[in-house]
């Protein structure tokens, strides 16, 4: 059965936190990054759990073990269980044992949650290459102070023919300084020197969302993120609703260029978009309308934007005199956040199974957005 490509966002007239039954979180760029919360997101969480969603946090970061990220978010003040939170190195882990003998020994190259998940498998982690019997090779996010010679050892290890696997490979990981190499960058630095290719566990593919499922019990569940490759199409390609919250590393540009596995259900600024519903994006005369914004693709490859009136009329760019504030509203109350979905509409319908390609930087500098 062929999937609908998604042309739009989606509406909900119920809050987010209860038309799901459980938020499948991810934590770097969404709950905190570089180790603080981000803005709302404390609260956010709390309200929501109060009124009956299950949280559940579910991150491609293989470094720490649930128990570590657990006391983490307590630290910020948001009370969690281990069993709450789902790795990557838990999603890979099980993976080498469905494919190796129990008790295998596997070498790793990380930190210590790839060592506890593969112990949890009834595996055995190893530091070096020249182990007799070595099974597998494993490699995840180690941390800014992983050693260069790590590298080397999985690459002695992969050109004897030992498999290799990759808990996940996220080129980029966002910090409190700005956005870092990730494991994904560790992994290219292998592969070139190897040729081999991983197998891999880690959101956006399969793995995850089994591990995630299994381990959750979610029967309706809302995958929130803010990356498109792996939050966002991991949610495509399990057939589940996403929401986007704009903290991390995606940006209003780039959400208009998503090509159809990476456009999320629902956009909004950050966690507080859990306790809200969404809005309706409708067809507007030239374009998609939504919430007094009306977004236009225009026959000379923009994207143009345009603020309405109660009776439906349009102002001009200028906003008729309207003094355009520093919000992007142009001075009239409206939300940038409508004009961003209403031009999510009118960017993914002109693009329909491919990117793109409108110029949307006058329209996205009005929002504030740019």
């Amino acid at each position: 059965m062929t999937r609908q490509i998604r042309t739009s966002p989606a509406a909900c007239d119920q809050s987010l936190h209860q038309a799901y039954d459980t938020a499948l979180l991810d934590l770097d760029g969404v709950v905190y990054a570089g180790g603080r919360a981000i803005g709302h997101a404390v609260e956010s969480l709390a309200a929501a759990r109060a009124d009956g969603m299950h949280l559940a946090y579910v991150t491609n970061n293989a470094l720490r073990t649930p128990e570590a990220v657990a006391e983490h978010l307590g630290e910020l003040g948001i009370p969690t269980d281990a069993a709450e939170v789902i790795t990557s190195a838990q999603a890979v882990a099980r993976l080498i044992a469905e494919q190796v003998e129990p008790g295998s020994k596997v070498l790793v190259i990380g930190g210590e949650g790839l060592r506890v998940a593969l112990r949890e498998r009834g595996l055995v982690p190893v530091e070096s290459a020249d182990e007799d019997g070595l099974a597998a090779v494993v490699q995840g996010y180690g941390g800014p102070d992983l050693a260069w010679g790590r590298f080397a050892e999985a690459s002695y290890a992969i050109n004897r023919g030992v498999p290799w696997y990759a808990s996940n490979t996220d080129l980029t990981i966002p910090g409190a300084r700005g956005i870092a190499p990730g494991n994904g960058a560790a992994v290219e630095v292998v592969r070139i020197a190897t040729g081999a290719e991983p197998q891999v566990a880690g959101k956006p593919l399969p793995p995850m969302h089994r591990e995630t499922v299994l381990r959750t019990g979610a029967k309706r569940p809302l995958v929130v993120g803010d990356r498109l490759d792996t939050d966002i199409e991991g949610a495509f390609n399990g057939e589940v609703d996403s929401l986007l919250v704009l903290t991390g590393v995606t940006d209003a540009e780039q959400l208009l260029r998503a090509e159809p596995r990476h456009r999320p259900t629902y956009v909004d600024r950050d966690l507080r978009g859990l306790l809200a519903g969404q809005p309706e994006v409708v067809p507007a005369a030239e374009g998609f309308r939504c919430g007094g914004w009306t977004a236009v693709a225009l026959n000379n490859g923009v994207l143009e934007l345009r603020e309405e009136d109660e009776d439906g009329e349009d102002y001009e760019e200028t906003g008729e005199g309207r003094e355009s504030g520093g919000n992007g509203n142009g001075g009239s109350g409206l939300d940038p956040l409508d004009g961003l979905r209403a031009l999510c509409a009118a960017a993914w319908t002109a693009a329909a199974e491919d990117v793109c390609t409108l110029d949307a930087a006058k329209a996205l500098a009005r929002l504030g957005l740019q």
